[in-house]
């Protein structure tokens, strides 16, 4: 291996765990190899471990994190062999997903061999924290990111309006925004009609039946609460059907929600679904997406969502909702089970509107990895030219 040929990509998390992060870096590292490029990736240890030929991996001393399962907190501070493996791996570029274990090996690395460090801003990461620290534990995490951020050649965001949460943050550097793909494009291309149809015959949904859909971890941030509670005001109303895919902290409280409301037979929680082929069924199976979050900054899954034709309801204010048009290629409303429950009721009643909007969906928010990655790898090489010429 020549000097300084590897791309690194370093994030907390890395399959088996599965969140839209996670898909990301995965798909990063996908349209790299794919292209013939040498990639590294370093994450926290996991007990699962999938093959991976095509790439190297070094994973390092973990823990499970209480409550949110399947995600583990990184030590690299008490695994000699991770720091070992970052010093004799030819680093060209580093770009670290998360500002926590896995970015500050990142900033290590990017120290170490003397290349740039890129680092991707995607979470609310101060309301993680609230959730689990107290306040000086806070303002001492907080710290650390701004410094990590700081520290990077250029910072990504997926969405413009991700803007102001880094901003209300601290940062005060320089912004790219840089979008997500969708790695869903094969399996859901062609005919829309015919693919959603295809969809709910493999998945014995009828043809008719309004098909609601949330895809995402089951935690209260999400606002699953939202949704069980406007399904309750739906029951007598709608004919429908609801399809939690995904897994958290919440799952118990959110399966006594259910059983409470007397929805047990009219909802069903999946679990989380490793086979993206069947993934893209429900997808596209469904009428509507559900996603009242005001936690997430650009969620994968409502891309994922457009690329089958299906609209996402989203919150009115939420950062997410920055590249929805109101009844052009989505919905938004109020963040309450009232005003969701009222706005599924209207548009169960006039079904051609949900299929226009999610034609516009489809048009207007489902670009594909192969054509990000174009982008990020053009970024790359700007980065590293800059760069070098800078150190010279």
């Amino acid at each position: 291996m020549s000097n300084k040929e590897v791309y690194g990509l370093f994030n907390d998390s890395f399959p088996p765990v599965l969140d839209g992060v996670t898909l990301t870096v995965q798909n990063y590292v996908r349209w790299l190899v794919d292209r013939g490029l040498p990639v590294t990736v370093i994450t926290p240890w996991n007990p699962f471990d999938p093959a991976h030929p095509d790439f190297e991996m070094h994973r390092y001393f973990s823990l499970p994190i209480y409550n949110r399962h399947p995600y583990r907190y990184g030590y690299p501070r008490v695994d000699p062999f991770i720091w070992y493996n970052v010093r004799r791996t030819p680093f060209k570029i580093v770009h670290a997903h998360c500002p926590f274990s896995s970015g500050r090996i990142a900033r290590y690395a990017s120290r170490y061999h003397c290349v740039p460090l890129v680092g991707t801003f995607h979470s609310k990461y101060r309301t993680d924290l609230e959730r689990s620290l107290p306040a000086w534990g806070v303002r001492w995490q907080m710290k650390r990111i701004l410094d990590f951020y700081n520290a990077c050649d250029e910072v990504w965001i997926p969405q413009a309006a991700v803007e102001d949460t880094i901003r209300e943050y601290g940062y005060r550097g320089q912004l790219r925004v840089v979008d997500n793909g969708n790695d869903l494009a094969g399996d859901l291309g062609g005919d829309l009609a015919t693919v959603k149809s295809e969809a709910r015959r493999r998945l014995n949904i009828p043809s008719d039946r309004l098909t609601l859909l949330f895809v995402g971890q089951h935690i209260r941030e999400k606002g699953v609460h939202i949704i069980i509670d406007a399904l309750g005001l739906l029951k007598d109303k709608v004919d429908f059907e609801m399809h939690f895919i995904g897994t958290g902290y919440a799952t118990d409280e959110m399966k006594r929600h259910i059983v409470s409301l007397g929805l047990h037979d009219r909802v069903t929680l999946h679990g989380v679904l490793t086979d993206r082929h069947l993934l893209s069924d429900y997808y596209a199976a469904a009428s509507l997406f559900l996603f009242p979050s005001m936690y997430d900054n650009a969620p994968l899954v409502v891309r994922e969502a457009a690329m089958a034709g299906t609209p996402s309801i989203l919150p009115l204010g939420s950062t997410a909702a920055e590249v929805i048009v109101n009844g052009s290629n989505g919905f938004l409303t109020d963040a309450t089970s009232d005003a969701y429950a009222s706005l599924i009721s209207r548009l169960d009643a006039d079904r051609d509107i949900i299929d226009t909007v999610g034609a516009g969906a489809r048009q207007s928010l489902a670009r594909s990895w192969d054509d990000i990655m174009n982008e990020v790898f053009d970024h790359y090489q700007r980065i590293i030219r800059d760069y070098g010429n800078r150190h010279r």
